[in-house]
């Protein structure tokens, strides 16, 4: 994990809920994190962590994942036993 990934992940955890973080850097901490990406239909992506699977759609068009992207984010990192 560099320095970016680890500030992604204290984005994902600081409160109130940032819902400006760009999609693709979530995406990218998730892989840092040994994720198994599966594409799916349309925007569709499943991420399967430490035996915890999300699902999530991509934003578009805008880059960035709103608040409740984000919050399922922390959800998803939290129960695969991830935390800043």
């Amino acid at each position: 994990m560099n320095s970016t990934h680890r500030k992604t992940l204290k984005l994902i955890f600081t409160d109130p809920v940032n819902g400006n973080i760009e999609w693709r850097k979530i995406e990218a901490l998730f892989l840092a994190l040994g994720a198994v990406r599966t594409e799916r239909a349309g925007s569709a992506v499943s991420f399967v962590l430490n035996d915890v699977r999300a699902d999530f759609h991509r934003p578009h068009p805008d880059k960035t994942a709103l608040r409740y992207r984000v919050k399922d984010a922390r959800k998803f990192l939290k129960q695969a036993g991830i935390t800043p």
